[in-house]
């Protein structure tokens, strides 16, 4: 019971901690913004491009199940696809809750319902995102030939308002900080024979070895062209739903296949930040994203900026909702097909 309180105590700052992250966040994408404007374009918007929107949204889920089938099955684990599906629908319900707490989770529903050792499958969900991080990068080496001087006004914006509000006394802090962790690699490797002994040391090791099991699954993988196949369709599927959402708002009707990938990659920077459900960092992204489109445009940075918000205040809201629907549709399902 008293190893409980310290966990749960942890889960609580942890969220409190989010919370005031997402508080901050929002504070400074409504800050100077006229909120009637953003109103009334919320309520001129076309909501049947939203509901295309979360066409793409939902599909995005089915192909990113079917690709982490493919991962798991060079380690032997041939799992169904419903399975899959709920596991990472339950994994991104447990974000909203705790920010991070995603991964962990959908490694822990999965071993219930197919058995796959949660080191294993929490290896492949790294290899997920060094895969996701590579398709981000050819989004943003996109943006940055096509939308070039966008990408230099959201820098500006962004570097402006963080110098307004971060302390310039804390740039020595990263220095601090991998001082920290070198030190303490040095002294694991000095004691390692006596840590060797120990129950818990060993566990982390093969924790570690079965991370690394998943993370070598791609090396093995049977079927190449499909994984290839899927990751696009998952990345395609993205687009599509943050571009989409642009139709629904008259004064953003007109934007370009270009400006959709601009509007991508600064979104997903914002949903980065461990802010719970990426509220209000979602939000100042893309009033800075929207303002910086529309400096490029040659048109008023303010009403990019409000219109930013509008298509936050559109999008997010839908993610969420998505997030909740699969979420709670997954924990049934899970609860159904768990082998004792």
């Amino acid at each position: 019971m008293e190893e409980k309180k310290p966990s749960l105590l942890k889960n609580i700052l942890t969220v409190l901690i989010s919370i005031a992250i997402a508080g901050l966040f929002l504070w400074l994408a409504l800050k100077g913004l006229d909120f009637d404007k953003i109103k009334g374009s919320l309520q001129k918007a076309n909501y049947l491009w939203v509901a295309f929107a979360g066409f793409f949204g939902v599909s995005a889920y089915w192909f990113r199940a079917i690709r982490w089938n493919l991962l798991l099955e060079p380690m032997g684990h041939k799992i169904s696809n419903s399975n899959s599906l709920w596991s990472l629908s339950f994994g991104y319900l447990m974000n909203l809750t705790i920010p991070r707490s995603g991964e962990v989770a959908r490694s822990t529903a999965l071993y219930g319902v197919e058995k796959v050792p949660v080191d294993k499958s929490f290896g492949t969900i790294i290899l997920e995102r060094v895969v996701d991080l590579v398709c981000m990068g050819i989004f943003a080496l996109l943006t940055l030939i096509f939308k070039y001087d966008a990408l230099l006004a959201f820098y500006k914006a962004a570097t402006q308002q963080k110098n307004q509000t971060t302390p310039k006394s804390d740039s020595n802090i990263t220095y601090i900080i991998l001082g920290c962790v070198v030190f303490i690699l040095i002294l694991l490797f000095a004691f390692r024979k006596s840590l060797q002994k120990l129950s818990i040391y060993n566990k982390i090791i093969g924790f570690g070895k079965g991370i690394f099991e998943g993370l070598k699954s791609i090396l093995t993988l049977k079927q190449k062209g499909k994984f290839i196949l899927y990751t696009a369709g998952i990345w395609i599927c993205y687009f599509f739903a943050s571009y989409l959402v642009c139709f629904a708002l008259p004064e953003t009707s007109n934007f370009s296949p270009a400006d959709g990938c601009f509007i991508l990659v600064v979104g997903t920077l914002g949903m980065i930040i461990p802010a719970s459900g990426g509220i209000g960092a979602f939000n100042l992204a893309m009033k800075f994203g929207f303002t910086a489109l529309f400096i490029s445009m040659g048109k008023d940075a303010v009403e990019g900026g409000e219109l930013g918000l509008a298509y936050s205040f559109i999008t997010l809201p839908l993610q969420i909702i998505i997030m909740l629907v699969m979420g709670l549709i997954s924990i049934p399902m899970l609860a159904k097909n768990r082998k004792i």
